[in-house]
C-alpha cells in the first residue's frame, strides 16, 4: 500500500475527517486516527506533545484530505457561528503549514504564493476579529517549532503595525509574510534555540548571529520572493543601537525589519526562554533598552496586557 505525508498542523478544529490517518513508527505505518474522528482538544495536545510534525494517509484517501482541508479552512474564515477558539486552531495551523511547506521547498513559486495570500487574509482575521488575537496567543508552542514561532511573531507584528497606524494591506500583508518566513536561517539547523542568547556558548552564539543572513543569502536568488520579505529575514535580529548582527542602525533598517525585530525580541522570551507573556515586556524593557524603539515596547506591552 502506497502512502504520503501530511502536516500535523493542518489537522485542526472539530470537522470529522473521512480518510484513516497513520504514524509512522519503525518503518511501520500505526493507525492513530480512524475515519470519522477529529482533532481538537486532547488529541490535538497529545500531537503536540510528541512533537509530531507529519502523519500518513493512503495514496488513495488523498482527495479526502484536500477536501478536508478546504472545508476546514473555509468555515474557519468564513463561520462566524463557529466558535472563535476552533476557527483560531485552524487558521493558525494553516499558517503553520505553509511556513513549513516554504521552509522546505523555498524554491516552489506555487508554495510562496500560497503562503503570501493567506498572510494577507490572517491580517485581515487578527484585525476584524476582537477575540482572534487573543485566542492565537493562548496557543502554546509546546514543541518550541520554529513556524509556530513565526506565526506567533506574525500576530504580534500586525497588532503592533495596528497600533502604529499602518493599514496598507500590501505592507501588512509583506510584513505578516516576513515575520512567518523570517526564521529560515533556523531551518534544518542544529541549535538548540531554547536558551537564553546571554547564556550560548559562543559556538553557539556565533550560528545564531548567522542565521538571519545565511537565511536571506538561500533566498535571494529566487526571484517570487519579495524584496521585502528578504529583508525582515536579513534584519530581523537587529537593534536600533547597531547591536545585532549585522551592526545596522534603525536609519538603515527596513522599518518593518524593525516592528518584527521587537515582535520577535518579545516572543524569544516567551516561546525559548519561558518568561511569562506578563513580564515578557517589562524584560524587554528593562534588559533590552535600546534594541528597540521605547514605543514598540510600550505598545507590546499594552497589547500582551489584553490576554
Amino acid at each position: 500500500m502506497d502512502y504520503v505525508s501530511i502536516r500535523v498542523s493542518t489537522l485542526r478544529g472539530d470537522q470529522k475527517i473521512d480518510f484513516n490517518a497513520y504514524v509512522k513508527i519503525n518503518e511501520k505505518m500505526i493507525l492513530y486516527l480512524r475515519r470519522g474522528d477529529s482533532f481538537e482538544g486532547e488529541r490535538l495536545k497529545r500531537l503536540k506533545e510528541k512533537k509530531l510534525r507529519k502523519m500518513f494517509i493512503v495514496t488513495d484517501e488523498e482527495s479526502l484530505y484536500r477536501d478536508y482541508l478546504q472545508k476546514n479552512i473555509e468555515t474557519a474564515y468564513h463561520d462566524s457561528n463557529k466558535d472563535m477558539q476552533t476557527r483560531a486552531e485552524i487558521i493558525q495551523g494553516a499558517q503553520q503549514s505553509n511556513t513549513e511547506e516554504v521552509f522546505e521547498n523555498p524554491e516552489s513559486e506555487k508554495s510562496y504564493a500560497e503562503c503570501k495570500d493567506a498572510a494577507g487574509k490572517y491580517v485581515d482575521f487578527i484585525i476584524n476579529n476582537t477575540d482572534a488575537f487573543k485566542k492565537v496567543m493562548g496557543m502554546e508552542n509546546t514543541d518550541k517549532n520554529i513556524a509556530h514561532h513565526g506565526v506567533t511573531v506574525a500576530t504580534l507584528s500586525i497588532a503592533l503595525a495596528n497600533k502604529l497606524g499602518i493599514t496598507d494591506a500590501k505592507r501588512t500583508q509583506l510584513l505578516t509574510l516576513g515575520s512567518l518566513l523570517h526564521d529560515f536561517g533556523h531551518h534544518a539547523s542544529s541549535l538548540n534555540l531554547v536558551q537564553p542568547l546571554a547564556k550560548m556558548s559562543a559556538e553557539d552564539k556565533a550560528i545564531w548571529a548567522r542565521h538571519p543572513s545565511e537565511g536571506a543569502q538561500k533566498v535571494q536568488d529566487k526571484k517570487h520572493f519579495d524584496q521585502t520579505v528578504i529583508n525582515i529575514i536579513n534584519q530581523h535580529e537587529e537593534t536600533i543601537n547597531g547591536g545585532g548582527p549585522l551592526g545596522l542602525r534603525e536609519k538603515d533598517i527596513d522599518p518593518l525589519s524593525v516592528i518584527v525585530s521587537s515582535a520577535n525580541a518579545m516572543d524569544r522570551l516567551i516561546t525559548f526562554e519561558n518568561i511569562p507573556k506578563s513580564e515578557a515586556a517589562k524584560k524587554l524593557m528593562i534588559e533590552h533598552v535600546g534594541n528597540h524603539p521605547l514605543n514598540h515596547i510600550q505598545m507590546l506591552n499594552d497589547i500582551v496586557k489584553s490576554l
